[in-house]
């Protein structure tokens, strides 16, 4: 049996060897490396893709979601609202321009950020919402844009553990996640499940003149060669990871059907035990599972975990402790009491290894350990 990893990129890469090789050669022998034809294709075929007016790529996804705040015109200390439950980024970028984050809860069965709790946190100071779609699926959308709409909020998506999800709107029509709100953001990362080979990220919207901006702050303020217009930043794509990416685009929708199967294999193993929860797919989004996260319940999370590390099965805990207890963000005045399904998450969730490579020996392997502890 082949060593069981978290992600195993070095066998996907084997499938699509020539391809990448080839477009690696023609970056080294072109040397254009910043914004080479590489980068524009793979722009015009993830437009394509998702059915969104503008991609913007960028440099890596917490850049995304940086800019994106950026092209806003957010005073400090404006407010906004994102998950506590989730991946620092979020709150990073919200602090580092000076706007002011309002960390609210999740649901507890999907994962992703509570609309009930958004609704809660609102004052006059609020602007932006910025719904995580955790693990692979969308947050609720429906509810999320209602809610921006009375309040006359921005709603930025952090697709980065998602893309590739399709959103079921309640009147039938269905979008992909990252192109529902003003903006939507993704992280190419390597282990993301579209991912490349160093950072890399990009920035969705059907907005043209928030289009315009965007594609200006990414390139220092200028709309002209030495011309800068606004305060910017130094953040693109070089051409190397676009051709990574330009080779796995067309497999994104097989690599998530291969996910799902590895998820369905967990599922029926799992569905009917006492101590765990599998993940619940909700009804309004398609699963891409990013991540394949269960609940241990009346059970040692972290024994479960040391038990697995000691099979050579890796597992890890996303997210061990929430952003309004992390040293950097603390301020004290959250209360405890208004996060009761993240404070349960944090000591119950356990992610198994989910990846395009899984097979069959090594999920067996994988599941008869589970059941053993």
């Amino acid at each position: 049996m082949k060593k069981i990893q978290m992600v195993d990129l070095v066998t996907q890469y084997r499938h699509i060897k020539p391809e990448i090789d080839k477009g690696f050669e023609e970056v080294l022998n072109s040397a254009a490396f910043i914004n080479g034809q590489q980068v524009k294709t793979f722009q015009q075929n993830l437009e394509k893709y998702l059915n969104v007016k503008h991609v913007i790529p960028c440099a890596n996804g917490t850049e995304a979601l940086q800019i994106a705040l950026m092209s806003l015109d957010l005073q400090q200390g404006d407010e906004v609202i994102t998950a506590d439950f989730t991946f620092a980024a979020t709150v990073e970028v919200i602090s580092l321009l000076k706007l002011t984050a309002k960390l609210v809860d999740v649901d507890y069965d999907t994962f992703t950020i509570s609309p009930e709790s958004i609704k809660k946190a609102i004052t006059p100071k609020t602007k932006a919402i910025i719904p995580v779609h955790l693990f692979g699926q969308c947050a609720n959308m429906d509810e999320i844009l209602a809610i921006a709409e009375e309040h006359n909020l921005y709603v930025i998506e952090d697709t980065a553990q998602a893309i590739g999800a399709d959103y079921k709107f309640k009147n039938g029509t269905e979008k992909k996640a990252g192109t529902i709100g003003t903006i939507g953001t993704t992280s190419f990362f390597p282990s993301k499940n579209l991912g490349c080979y160093g950072d890399g990220g990009a920035i969705f919207t059907n907005d043209d003149a928030l289009a315009h901006r965007l594609r200006g702050i990414v390139n220092h303020g200028m709309y002209k060669r030495y011309y800068h217009d606004e305060i910017g930043v130094n953040s693109r794509l070089d051409s190397l990871q676009a051709v990574v990416l330009n080779a796995k685009l067309p497999h994104l929708e097989e690599y998530s059907a291969k996910r799902r199967k590895a998820a369905d294999a967990y599922d029926q193993a799992f569905a009917e035990h006492p101590n765990l929860i599998v993940p619940k797919r909700a009804d309004y989004s398609t699963h891409v599972f990013h991540q394949y996260t269960l609940k241990v319940i009346n059970a040692d999370r972290n024994a479960l975990q040391q038990y697995l590390a000691e099979k050579e099965i890796p597992a890890m805990i996303y997210y061990p402790v929430p952003l309004r207890k992390q040293k950097a963000y603390d301020d004290g005045h959250y209360n405890d009491a208004d996060f009761p399904n993240t404070n349960r998450l944090i000591g119950q969730v356990i992610s198994l290894p989910m990846h395009t490579e899984l097979d069959e020996e090594q999920q067996k392997y994988i599941i008869e350990a589970v059941r053993k502890f």
